[in-house]
């Protein structure tokens, strides 16, 4: 069976980082593009940041120079790293990936990593 595992999230100030870690496990599966996804208390939730398999990433106007999302495809693994922290940025973070196992293609989703920025 797929899963998505986060790791990364926590409690910091304002202006600190963190990184946090998405990985993939499942027998030959095929990932194509990676995200990270926001969803602040009584919000929607919104695209952070999307890799393709081959880099190109793209990112929310929010996070733009702040947020760096990479992938090492060889551990099937995204990573969103976030500099510059503000209170604004508090929500769950989720993991998305878009996985064929078979034959098609299908979303899935991590469970979710709280991140809460203190000012």
């Amino acid at each position: 069976q797929v899963q998505l595992v986060e790791s990364g999230g926590g409690l910091v100030q304002a202006g600190d980082s963190l990184r946090l870690s998405c990985a993939a496990s499942g027998s030959f599966i095929v990932i194509r593009g990676m995200g990270w996804y926001s969803q602040a208390p009584g919000k929607q939730r919104e695209l952070v940041a999307s890799i393709t398999s081959g880099g190109p990433t793209n990112y929310a106007d929010a996070v733009k120079g702040r947020f760096t999302i990479s992938r090492d495809n060889a551990k099937n693994t995204v990573y969103l790293q976030m500099n510059s922290l503000q209170p604004e940025d508090t929500a769950v973070y989720y993991c998305n990936a878009d996985i064929r196992r078979i034959f098609s293609f299908n979303p899935y989703w991590g469970q979710g990593t709280q991140v809460t920025v203190s000012s």
